[in-house]
């Protein structure tokens, strides 16, 4: 069997930096600290982070007051800002720097009179995030070509932003449909797809001309990751999104010849490593073949105040 390695995978910058934001501020502040939801979708970096000293929860009302508290990579309403500051708790942000620049332009586009049109996948985290900019109501969700039809009338000046983890095509699809209802939106020409998850996908596109089965290794609530298996999906690979080499059998490659792997932004490299022994465990590998498209090198600052 060969195995082919997508390249780029796994951890983007903004996840690296949210994962790191929590190891120091427990070596700063001492534990514990409570982080407001899953800091990044993936429960072995959570329970790893768990064990060194962070509490998660979903509700700030969990927390006790002047407590620290870091609000995950997917970024949070402007409520959830105003909450914290009411229980006084030392607020560290660690959405991601991609994410803050798409609610940045929400406002800007409400500010100049826009009607603003998210699109995205109502309940995740990030939409949730982004919508809790304005006011409610004052920005449109939609996830489909199919819902721009459905869309209110708009005022004269109309503008648009895309949850930073769609796949392109997806996106590219949406876009069109408004331009037709609206020749003169504004908006990013290919949304705000980020570069890890343009990046991601564009590997996993790459490998899956060479394989007969494609592995994607990431959490089920990962927008990036499922988004990741459905590439592989729509090229007719058999694919399967798993959290670890705990989730695979040998009747999972039957007449399969040659494997895929790649993982979502928010799972550890070491997942990866783990699935490629239990390959070798159980197959003949004749050669793993890594397809690198492109070298990231992007990196975020930390807040100056965990510099140290």
């Amino acid at each position: 069997m060969k195995c082919f390695l997508a390249k780029p995978r796994g951890f983007c910058a903004g996840v690296e930096r949210a994962i790191l934001m929590v190891e120091k501020s427990i070596k700063k502040f001492g534990k514990p600290v409570y982080v407001r939801h899953e800091i990044v979708h993936n429960r072995f970096v959570v329970n790893n982070l768990q064990k060194i000293g962070a509490i998660f929860v979903e509700n700030l009302s969990e927390i006790p007051e002047k407590s620290v508290v870091i609000f995950s990579a997917h970024g949070v309403s402007k409520d959830i800002y105003e909450k914290a500051k009411s229980l006084q708790l030392k607020v560290i942000d660690a959405t991601c720097p991609i994410v803050k620049s798409v609610h940045r332009s929400a406002i800007r586009y409400a500010n100049s009179g826009c009607s603003v049109i998210l699109i995205g996948h109502q309940g995740h985290a990030e939409i949730d995030g982004t919508l809790g900019q304005l006011p409610v109501g004052k920005m449109h969700l939609i996830s489909s070509v199919e819902e721009v039809q459905k869309l209110p009338a708009m005022e004269k000046y109309v503008a648009y932003l895309t949850q930073t983890t769609l796949s392109t095509e997806e996106t590219a699809d949406i876009i069109s449909a408004l331009k037709k209802i609206y020749p003169n939106i504004q908006g990013p020409k290919t949304g705000n797809v980020c570069y890890a998850t343009t990046n991601r996908q564009s590997a996993v596109r790459s490998i899956c001309k060479d394989v007969d089965l494609l592995l994607i290794v990431g959490s089920q609530n990962s927008s990036n990751s499922n988004r990741l298996k459905e590439l592989g999906e729509e090229r007719g690979v058999k694919s399967f999104l798993i959290d670890s080499a705990e989730d695979l059998s040998k009747d999972m490659f039957a007449g399969v010849n040659s494997v895929g792997i790649s993982s979502g932004a928010s799972a550890p490299e070491y997942l990866v490593l783990e699935i490629i022994e239990w390959l070798k465990m159980h197959f003949s590998i004749e050669k793993i073949i890594e397809e690198q498209i492109v070298k990231e090198v992007t990196k975020f600052p930390l807040p100056a105040e965990l510099e140290w």
